[in-house]
């Protein structure tokens, strides 16, 4: 909350919503866009459509902002409200039914926004996908011809080696957690319960070249939330913590799980093997929300070094600045990672930080981009050069608020010249909102 008005964070500044959609052809360009780069840049984000307060920043209506780029041109801006069932029909449909049934089409769409087998996906991690067209015009929930019957995460991995898609939904009420996969061309062949001790908040997971890793962390499901209107999700100091393994391929009863000290992390950075062992970065809470759900701490990049064979954990901090939203080079999901990269201290308000992190994990390197005064980025994303180019070769996006003219740029940087003058800068016709995730689309070849 603002002190002086009492309100809340997320609808304050560049947090609150905007008002429009808008459509803009033929934007205006600082630098030069690297012609390679033809495709959609998408980012999700909530935005409430009638400005009132939904009760949690996790709570408005989704609303996605897409970038066109072809032949060295930005061709078009484009934000569009996921015109789910709760945006149509208002406060009409309930995710829960009276009976406790929960209806995964009900569905607010706000988290995330991916490409699979041609096709757009609006995520949440509450229900089913919301498809979208290439031009950001909503089609509607997907169940994948009725194989998916729980919610689908906001954070699916894609195999760089198979095209499978990976993803797992998580309930209030068992079964708790079920893990899905998506073939290479869009069709879901594998659902596996996962058995838990109970009702926690399971946002991200992680995968490897041969294993699933879930994060069954202290949040919990807390009905006395409810009861009052609020975020139902808070730390629980009784649940303990612990990291779940599932070779792939496995049933889900064959999950290994491994304790580790109690702590929350919605995102991992990646996951990979090394010398037998898995290794899984993420952004690391010491503890979450321990007096109710409104209020977010730091998160610092943490490692977390599993031995399946001793049955034991070695845990140790990477940085001690804050950070956010981790990513890597899509390419190496679930491989050994030399380079990532997060947003420095993005959600804590009071500490928002101008500055895009790159983590070199082979020298210990940390170097930051500073987009100047006033200027806050949002979650970057890597976009490599071409297929087969090099890890460092390719360039990182993200769309940055720029508080002097309260308006946003897509800016491009060098991946390989990190801190310095960006590539490129489009200017939009409106603010982005901070918000949460998105990701390249790149054109079909």
């Amino acid at each position: 909350m603002s002190a002086a008005t009492s309100t809340p964070f997320y609808l304050e500044g560049n947090f609150a919503p905007v008002t429009e959609e808008v459509t803009a052809q033929g934007l205006p360009v600082e630098g030069a866009i690297p012609p390679e780069l033809r495709g959609l840049y998408l980012r999700n984000g909530p935005n409430p459509r009638n400005g009132k307060d939904p009760g949690h920043w996790f709570g408005g209506d989704g609303m996605v902002h897409g970038v066109r780029l072809d032949g060295g041109a930005a061709r078009w801006y484009r934000n569009r409200w996921v015109r789910t069932r709760p945006f149509e029909e208002g406060e009409g449909p309930q995710l829960v039914s009276g009976a406790g049934v929960v209806d995964h089409s009900v569905a607010i769409a706000n988290t995330n926004v991916i490409g699979h087998a041609g096709r757009i996906f609006a995520l949440v991690e509450s229900s089913f996908p919301t498809e979208l067209t290439h031009e950001l015009d909503t089609v509607g929930p997907c169940d994948f011809e009725g194989r998916l019957n729980t919610s689908m995460t906001a954070h699916p991995k894609l195999c760089p080696t198979t095209g499978d898609l990976h993803f797992f939904g998580y309930r209030f009420v068992p079964p708790f957690l079920t893990y899905h996969r998506l073939d290479a061309a869009g069709k879901l062949v594998q659902s596996e319960e996962i058995p838990v001790k109970g009702a926690t908040m399971i946002h991200d997971f992680a995968i490897t070249d041969g294993h699933l890793i879930f994060m069954d962390l202290p949040i919990v499901f807390t009905p006395e939330l409810v009861a009052e209107g609020r975020f139902p999700y808070q730390w629980s100091h009784d649940y303990g913590a612990r990291l779940g393994v599932l070779p792939k391929g496995g049933r889900g009863a064959d999950t290994h799980w491994l304790e580790v000290d109690p702590c929350y992390a919605f995102h991992p950075m990646n996951a990979f093997e090394r010398d037998g062992e898995l290794v899984l970065d993420v952004a690391r809470y010491e503890t979450l929300w321990e007096d109710g759900p409104e209020v977010f701490n730091a998160a610092y990049l943490h490692r977390f070094t599993l031995d399946l064979e001793a049955e034991k954990v070695s845990e140790a901090k990477l940085d001690d600045r804050a950070i956010e939203f981790p990513r890597v080079d899509e390419r190496l999901v679930g491989k050994p990672n030399r380079f990532g990269y997060a947003a420095a201290d993005p959600i804590v308000p009071g500490r928002l930080e101008n500055q895009l992190v790159k983590y070199d994990h082979e020298t210990g390197k940390v170097e930051g981009h500073d987009f100047g005064a006033g200027c806050r980025p949002g979650e970057g994303v890597m976009v490599p050069a071409a297929d087969g180019a090099g890890e460092d070769e390719g360039w990182v996006m993200c769309f940055v608020h720029d508080a002097a003219r309260d308006a946003s740029d897509l800016v491009i940087l060098d991946a390989g010249n990190f801190s310095g003058p960006p590539v490129a800068k489009v200017k939009l016709p409106q603010r982005v909102p901070f918000g949460f995730h998105g990701n390249w689309v790149p054109d079909a070849a």
